[in-house]
């Protein structure tokens, strides 16, 4: 079976296709800069990349692109389209949808419903749903949501202590992101343990340009760091992560922000950026070695929060099994990885800093004798995405 696995967003559609008979990628690529200059890279395993610049005025354009190259005489990995089974999207926002799903009329119509509360990410992965839907007909389209691992949390955890009649008429409340990510390195998890997925408390660290946090209890996420939006949680790239609410309403009333300045500067010109003045955690990292002291304060700032929110879930789970890092920084910044796992020896958390300094890929890199193991294990969202599309197709 071969499976398409669709990720777009505003102005790029991301793809990778699935032997799902052995679990390879037969091709993978990029559509960049959709509706401006476009431009294209398609990779196969061992065959040199092909890139080009192409018009791209929307996604469909973006889809006529990806399956031209699919079955191309020279760019090919499958004969026809027909080869194809069907079809995985991720969606960053499933509102209150449980587990993937087939793409129904009525899960459509569901999904352009929450477009007001899911502004940045909706519009585009229905747009590539769309694209496809009209390219590829007759095609099983199935949706994959990031919010739906966070479905089976307790209301005391995902209520905000507003109003009631917002969570009720508003839908206001915490859903959580990157819960696709989160589900597949908690099952790895459980594997390098040797424990059934059902039987292991983990915490996964998703640490990149965008961060959060998950406790997860018998394969089950009871808790999470982001909320109505991906801005809660730890600092990040570009979010402040959690504030003081009222720190929104003072600069409103004393600068003037409109809200649309103060979205502006939460979400693209705080974090590493608002401290530090880059986004980037690699040119963070290389200012803090030469000793820059807001690069500095970044790290420490986010290295802090996410030892904040290990001890606190561990807490909520009454004891943890396994740490997971993952994620562009959690995999690859031993730095914010032992800023974070610092002082955690009362908690049963030994660090071994030669293996976190050296980890390439998965590894471990707690000491033997630690009570809680930590891992870095590298995510794979799209595989994960394939095979929910394969057992609902």
């Amino acid at each position: 079976m071969k499976i398409l696995v669709i990720n777009a967003g505003s102005s790029s559609l991301k793809y990778q296709l699935f032997n799902m008979d052995n679990g390879d990628v037969l091709a993978k690529g990029l559509c960049e800069r959709i509706g401006m200059d476009g431009a294209v890279t398609h990779k196969r395993p061992g065959k040199p990349d092909y890139k080009a610049d192409v018009e791209l005025k929307d996604h469909d354009d973006a889809l006529k692109i990806v399956i031209d190259l699919l079955v191309g005489a020279e760019t090919g990995v499958v004969k026809s389209i027909d080869e194809i089974d069907a079809v995985g999207h991720r969606f960053a926002h499933g509102g209150n949808l449980k587990g993937s799903q087939i793409i129904t009329e009525s899960v459509l119509k569901y999904l352009e419903s929450i477009v007001p509360i899911n502004p940045l990410h909706g519009p585009p992965a229905i747009a590539g749903y769309k694209a496809c839907a009209r390219l590829m007909d007759g095609k099983p389209q199935v949706g994959v949501f990031d919010t739906s691992f966070y479905t089976q949390i307790e209301d005391f955890r995902y209520i905000y202590a507003i109003p009631y009649e917002f969570y009720e008429k508003d839908n206001i409340r915490r859903y959580g992101f990157h819960g696709t990510s989160h589900r597949y390195v908690s099952a790895k998890a459980a594997e390098l343990l040797g424990k059934p997925v059902d039987q292991v408390k983990v915490i996964t660290c998703h640490l990149g340009n965008g961060s959060s946090i998950t406790a997860v209890k018998n394969g089950v996420a009871i808790d999470t760091t982001m909320g109505f939006t991906p801005q809660e949680g730890v600092p990040m790239g570009t979010r402040s992560g959690s504030i003081d609410p009222t720190v929104v309403t003072y600069l409103m009333k004393t600068k003037g922000y409109s809200p649309e300045e103060m979205e502006t500067i939460l979400n693209k010109k705080s974090g590493f950026q608002g401290i530090f003045g880059n986004s980037d955690c690699r040119n963070v990292g290389d200012a803090a070695k030469a000793g820059d002291p807001k690069a500095i304060l970044a790290q420490k700032m986010l290295g802090n929060a996410v030892k904040r929110y290990i001890g606190s879930f561990t807490a909520e789970l009454n004891g943890v099994d396994a740490v997971v890092f993952t994620g562009g920084i959690g995999e690859h910044d031993s730095t914010i990885r032992g800023m974070a796992l610092s002082e955690l020896e009362n908690f049963g958390i030994k660090l071994d800093a030669a293996r976190n300094s050296e980890v390439n890929g998965t590894g471990m890199i707690s000491t033997d004798d630690s009570p809680i193991q930590v891992w870095v294990i590298p995510t794979d969202e799209e595989y994960m995405i394939a095979l929910d599309t394969q057992k609902l197709a």
